[in-house]
């Protein structure tokens, strides 16, 4: 499944922006997997820049409190986020994401792209994801985000124009297979639609039942 979320308030967005003036930004190829290093050429914050902590926790906390991204992602398990910036010329070429990140190890099932500055303000840099339908090409309005699958080989294009500014982060899932996750999503979306139509009834409660009793069969504590 993938999922397009608005995460940022425009005050956050903004916060954020004005923060990211005065980072400083390093080598992207430092945190790329041995075989991604050759195919990435960005640059993004240190990760023990004060600023990087700053701006982390901002985003953590709009994730955290964003109920669709809970409902669609269930997350375990949220690995610190990365802030890059692509500037002209600038690509990240088809890779896959590691499955295991950090100490001590996290599994990745989900990935997120958060786009922080108007799609408007650069030409190119769009995320590409690779599909069953072919290449799907996404680039989101500042403060929207896209949580996809961890399994798909993606890219993102060159930047011909501008800047683009992104938050990366990976997301271990109570929930591991894709398909699993989305089953859940879709009868929670319609117990809530159920509940604001017709309020608690019979059918209200077989589906709150089903919902609780998948959530038990597969959850991974």
């Amino acid at each position: 499944m993938i999922l397009c979320i608005d995460i940022l308030t425009p005050e956050e967005l903004a916060l954020i922006n004005a923060k990211l003036k005065d980072a400083e930004f390093i080598d992207g190829k430092l945190t790329a997997g041995w075989h991604a290093k050759e195919v990435k050429n960005n640059t993004q914050i240190s990760g023990k820049s004060a600023i990087t902590q700053d701006l982390r926790s901002i985003v953590e906390q709009a994730l955290q409190r964003n109920q669709l991204f809970q409902a669609a992602v269930h997350p375990k398990a949220i690995r610190p986020v990365l802030f890059s910036c692509y500037e002209s010329g600038m690509y990240y070429g088809y890779h896959i994401d590691n499955a295991l990140m950090g100490t001590p190890s996290m599994r990745s099932d989900v990935s997120l792209t958060l786009f922080l500055n108007p799609p408007d303000t650069y030409e190119g840099g769009e995320l590409v994801i690779e599909t069953s339908l072919g290449e799907q090409a996404f680039k989101l309005a500042a403060g929207s985000a896209i949580a996809y699958p961890s399994t798909t080989l993606h890219r993102v294009e060159v930047v011909k124009t501008g800047i683009r500014l992104a938050a990366v982060t990976w997301i271990q899932s109570f929930i591991r297979d894709p398909g699993e996750r989305e089953i859940l999503f879709e009868l929670n979306t319609v117990k809530q639609v159920m509940y604001e139509k017709y309020g608690k009834t019979p059918e209200f409660d077989l589906v709150c039942k089903s919902h609780a009793n998948l959530l038990r069969k597969w959850v991974e504590v």
